[in-house]
C-alpha cells in the first residue's frame, strides 16, 4: 500500500485537514492497520516538500490549529499516473511458507508438521474473514474475499506440498 500515493488520491476528492484524511484513510484502507498521526503528517510533508500538495488555510478551532491540504496539479498528474499503472503481478517466487519447508526438509525435521499446523492457521484466518464478510459492507466484504482468495491459494500449495514432500526431501538432500 503506498500511503502517499492514497493520501493524493483522498486529497484529489476534496482539500482536507489531516484529521479528516487519517479518519478516511482508515476507514478505507486501514483495516487492523490504522495510519499512525506521525507517518501522515511527516508523509504530508514529504509531499508539500515535494510539491504534490500546498498548505491552504489554516482553521482555529477549540483544539490546535487545523491545516487544510491542497493537491496540486503535480500531485494529481502523479496520482492519475499511478492509478493507470497495473499493480506488479504477484506471487513472488521465494515465499516464507516455502522457505520453511525447505529448510526443514534440509535440516531433517518434520515438515509435514509444520505444513499441518499451517493449514490450521489458514483456516482459522478464513473462518475470521468469513465472519467479517458476513458482518460488514461492502467494502469489508471485498476486502475479505481479496484475503479468503489467497488463502485459498495457499492452502491448494499446502496440500500439493504435502503430497511431494518425499520428492522434494530427496532432491533438498542431495
Amino acid at each position: 500500500m503506498s500511503v502517499p500515493l492514497t493520501l493524493l488520491g483522498l486529497l484529489e476528492r476534496e482539500p482536507r485537514h489531516g484529521y479528516d484524511l487519517k479518519r478516511d484513510y482508515d476507514a478505507f484502507f486501514g483495516r487492523g492497520r490504522p495510519l499512525p498521526f506521525g507517518q501522515l503528517y511527516s508523509t504530508l510533508g514529504r509531499l508539500a516538500r515535494d510539491g504534490k500538495v500546498v498548505v491552504g488555510e489554516t482553521e482555529q478551532g477549540a483544539g490546535p490549529d487545523r491545516k487544510r491540504y491542497v493537491i496540486t496539479e503535480d500531485g494529481a498528474t502523479e496520482f492519475e499516473a499511478w492509478l493507470r499503472e497495473p499493480v506488479e503481478a504477484e506471487p513472488h517466487l521465494q515465499t516464507v511458507l516455502f522457505a520453511k519447508v525447505v529448510l526443514a526438509l534440509m535440516l531433517e525435521r518434520d515438515a509435514q508438521a509444520y505444513l499441518d499446523a499451517q493449514r490450521g492457521a489458514h483456516l482459522q484466518r478464513m473462518r475470521e474473514l468469513t465472519e467479517v464478510k458476513r458482518s460488514g459492507g461492502m467494502v469489508d466484504a471485498l476486502l475479505a474475499d481479496h484475503g479468503l482468495f489467497h488463502l485459498e491459494a495457499d492452502l491448494r500449495w499446502i496440500d500439493l506440498t504435502a503430497a511431494r514432500l518425499d520428492a522434494l526431501r530427496t532432491e533438498v538432500r542431495s
